[in-house]
C-alpha cells in the first residue's frame, strides 16, 4: 500500500481569493512529491466554497509540470456531466503531458445542486457513468471505436490525445453496492471517504465490498481498496477541536448538498447540522489528529481493520492552515510511518497481493 494527498481546494472564511487557494494546494503537491508520496488527488465540485476546483484535469495538468514522480488524479471525474468524446481527448492528454502519471478516478456524482445548473438528471447518473466506462476502455483499447448507448453515441471515431501506456487505472469513488459491483466486474478499484468515524466503520467499509465481488464472483482477496482521511499533527487538544471543526465544517457542507438541503448565502453555504451527528470531542476521538504517536495507533489499527491498497490524506480542510498541512504531510512521512512500519512491518505488505480480476 501507499500513502496519498488529497485537495479538496474549498475555504470557509467569505472573500478567500481562490488564487491563493489553488497557489496553496500546488505547493502542497510539490511537497508530497519530494516526501514520496503515490498519488496526489484534485477533487470536482461546482458552484460553492466547498470546493472551487471544477477541473480535477485541469489541476493534474498544472501540478506535472510542477513535479516529477508522484501521480496525478482526479477525485473525481464527475464523469455524467461531461460530454464524453471531449473529456476522453482530455484524459488522453492529461496522461501524455505528465509522462504516464494519470491516475483516473471517476464517480456518478451525488449533488443534485450542481447537476441542476448543469441541466442533467442525477436519476441518470449511474447508467452515464457505465457507458462512459464503456466508452473509455474501446477508445483507449482499439484505433478507433464506434458506441450505441441509450445515453451516449459516437460514430466511428479516434480520440488522437492518448495515454501513453493504455488506458490508466481506474478508481472509481461511491460507497454503494452498484460502484462496487462494478469495480468487480470491471477490474477497477473502489475507493471511499472514512467520514468522522473509525476503523471499525471502515473494517465494515471492506467487508460490504467484499461481499459486492462475491456477488460478482470475484475473488475479494483480490480488491485494493482506497479510502480519504483527514489527518493533522497538533500539540494540543484545543488545536486538535480547532482541526477537528474545520473537517466538521467540510462534512457539514457535503452532507447538506448530498441530502438537498443546502442553504446559500450568495457565494457562501451556511453550515447546517449533519444528521445524528457525533460531538465534537467524538469525532476527534476518531480521526487521525492529535500527536504523533495518537496518529500513529489510530493509523495502524485502520491499516488492520480495512487492509487498504492506498490511504489519501485530506491535510487542509475548510479554515484550517496551509503551513499546518505542509507540517503534517512532513511529520506524516518522517515520523508517523516509521512508527507505523515498526508496528506493522513494510506498507508494502498491506492491500491487495494483485490488481482485481474483471469477472468472466
Amino acid at each position: 500500500m501507499d500513502f496519498g494527498y488529497f485537495g479538496l481546494m474549498g475555504y470557509r472564511e467569505r472573500g478567500t481569493p481562490p488564487q491563493r487557494v489553488f497557489e496553496e494546494h500546488i505547493e502542497q503537491v510539490r511537497q508530497a512529491d519530494r516526501l514520496g508520496f503515490g498519488i496526489a488527488w484534485f477533487a470536482e465540485h461546482h458552484f460553492s466554497n466547498y470546493c472551487i476546483c471544477p477541473s480535477p484535469l485541469l489541476m493534474a495538468a498544472r501540478c506535472a509540470g510542477e513535479t516529477q514522480r508522484i501521480k496525478l488524479a482526479p477525485a473525481v471525474v464527475v464523469t455524467p456531466l461531461y460530454q464524453p468524446a471531449r473529456v476522453l481527448a482530455e484524459i488522453g492528454m492529461v496522461d501524455a503531458c505528465s509522462e504516464g502519471r494519470l491516475v483516473l478516478g471517476v464517480g456518478s456524482g451525488y449533488q443534485p445542486y450542481e447537476f441542476e445548473r448543469f441541466g442533467q438528471d442525477l436519476a441518470e447518473a449511474r447508467p452515464r457513468l457505465e457507458e462512459f466506462l464503456d466508452m473509455m476502455e474501446l477508445a483507449f483499447d482499439n484505433e478507433t471505436f464506434s458506441y450505441e448507448g441509450k445515453h451516449y453515441r459516437m460514430p466511428e471515431t479516434h480520440i488522437s490525445a492518448r495515454p501513453v501506456n493504455g488506458r490508466p487505472d481506474v478508481w472509481v469513488a461511491g460507497d454503494g453496492d452498484v460502484g462496487h459491483r462494478l469495480c468487480a466486474r470491471r477490474g477497477y478499484s473502489p475507493m471511499f471517504t472514512g467520514r468522522w468515524l473509525g476503523a471499525e466503520y471502515l473494517a465494515g467499509m471492506r467487508e460490504r465490498i467484499a461481499e459486492a465481488y462475491r456477488a460478482e464472483g470475484c475473488d475479494p482477496e483480490t480488491m485494493q481498496i482506497g479510502f480519504q482521511r483527514f489527518l493533522c499533527v497538533t500539540e494540543s487538544r484545543a488545536e486538535t477541536l480547532a482541526y477537528v471543526d474545520n473537517a466538521r465544517h467540510q462534512m457539514r457542507l457535503a452532507s447538506a448538498l448530498r441530502r438537498r438541503a443546502e442553504v446559500m448565502d450568495g457565494a457562501m453555504m451556511t453550515e447546517v447540522p449533519m444528521p445524528d451527528e457525533l460531538s465534537l470531542e467524538e469525532i476527534a476521538d476518531n480521526l487521525l489528529v492529535g500527536d504523533c504517536e495518537t496518529i500513529a495507533e489510530r493509523l495502524c489499527a485502520e491499516i488492520r481493520a480495512a487492509r487498504p491498497a492506498h490511504i489519501m490524506f485530506h491535510f487542509q480542510v475548510g479554515g484550517s492552515s496551509h503551513s499546518a498541512a505542509l507540517d503534517s504531510m512532513e511529520k506524516l512521512m518522517t515520523d508517523i510511518r516509521p512508527m507505523v512500519e515498526k508496528e506493522l512491518g513494510p506498507l508494502a505488505d498491506y492491500g491487495a497481493p494483485s490488481r482485481p480480476q474483471a469477472a468472466e
